[in-house]
């Protein structure tokens, strides 16, 4: 059984990107730049903005971070977004999720500038993805893909079962995956994977074990502790899981523990490679996120 060190892969590519951004810097040219919303003190946020801020740190991006109370309003996250698409200083910025419910996430992604939109969320980035067209991908999609080219395992011609139909994992996994390697997009080799047949599931589907125990490669992202069970996979599939879940544990000192979508335990019996939680897509997003604010800035 492989396992899928996302954490090991993502220290590669950071030291790939700083290398790259000392070179860019070192002919006179600005770094590139990254701001981050956050709006409010939700917890996990807090620490996924932080990890950003250091990651960018590391490796010389230059991150700024604007953070505001929750009761901020719409109107006011609204400006500070068409502030920042005009700001000729900054190569990219991301609004971190979730948002306040007073605040419409589809209002606040539909008035980034997709050229700056280095999570690839928005609906002229995933549109242009959709088409084949020169965008800039959703950064844990492209971790993911970056995480099977990496351990070379192929995906044209196989059978990839997407668990999950969010916007930001689901759907443009499924895209990715799909698209012929000519359609390929900013950052993918004449090589890289694609030309795969792909099935989402989600709540709704029925039979899920039978649907799973067809495909060799499975993506889970959820968001339910354990959903993917050992007799659901088939011998030697390969098994990505997206999903980051607190369960409680009397014996942590913090009184939880943090699971994946899968039954690592379970699973890994079965599995050709398999992806840990934590510590395998969590870092391949956030070097993605530093991948494509460099993109940006090249673009820019």
């Amino acid at each position: 059984m492989i396992l899928l060190d996302g954490k090991k892969v993502a220290a590669e590519k950071r030291a790939n990107l700083r290398e790259e951004i000392t070179a860019i810097t070192a002919k006179g040219h600005r770094a590139p730049s990254l701001v981050i919303i956050i709006v409010g003190h939700n917890p996990a946020s807090e620490t996924y903005v932080a990890n950003k801020i250091k990651a960018c740190d590391e490796v010389g991006i230059k991150a700024t971070k604007i953070a505001y109370e929750a009761d901020i309003t719409e109107d006011t996250l609204l400006e500070t977004v068409r502030r920042l698409n005009e700001d000729s200083s900054v190569d990219g910025f991301i609004v971190q999720l979730p948002l306040p419910e007073h605040i419409s996430e589809a209002k606040v992604l539909t008035a980034i500038d997709y050229r700056k939109d280095v999570d690839g969320l928005t609906p002229m980035s995933m549109g242009r993805s959709v088409q084949g067209l020169p965008a800039i991908p959703s950064a844990t999609p492209a971790g993911i893909r970056s995480l099977l080219e990496y351990y070379h395992i192929p995906t044209a011609g196989k059978h990839v079962v997407v668990i999950g139909r969010s916007n930001i994992v689901g759907k443009p996994m499924a895209i990715m995956l799909m698209q012929r390697p000519y359609l390929s997009l900013p950052g993918m080799s004449a090589a890289s994977l694609g030309d795969a047949t792909v099935t989402i599931c989600h709540s709704k589907t029925e039979d899920l074990s039978s649907i799973c125990r067809t495909a060799d490669i499975i993506i889970v992202a959820a968001g339910c502790p354990n959903l993917l069970r050992g007799e659901m996979v088939k011998p030697g599939a390969t098994v990505i899981d997206v999903g980051i879940n607190r369960v409680e544990d009397p014996s942590s000192p913090r009184g939880y523990k943090l699971v994946g979508d899968v039954d690592y335990e379970h699973v890994a019996l079965v599995a050709g490679a398999i992806s840990p939680v934590p510590g395998g897509v969590g870092p391949m997003t956030i070097v993605s996120l530093l991948q494509n604010t460099l993109q940006a800035a090249l673009n820019r």
